[in-house]
């Protein structure tokens, strides 16, 4: 079954997240589509995390402690 998620390229949204340019928002939409055929299922704060890390804000150690406690959920 195929899943979608509400992309908003007029306001710079996923899922009601709000990006910063539309470039990063397209570079995460693609992301996401791409392990979404592997399964992934997101949801607001796992792409709020996977915008972090796109941009920086976060590293890559504090996105696999994230995903160890599940706070993508």
């Amino acid at each position: 079954m195929f899943n979608t998620i509400e992309i908003d390229r007029t306001n710079l949204t996923i899922m009601g997240v709000k990006f910063s340019d539309l470039r990063t928002l397209d570079s995460t939409a693609n992301a996401i589509g791409s392990n979404m055929f592997e399964g992934f299922q997101p949801t607001a704060k796992g792409i709020e995390i996977i915008r972090d890390y796109v941009t920086g804000k976060i590293s890559l150690s504090e996105v696999v402690a994230f995903a160890k406690q599940k706070a993508y959920v």
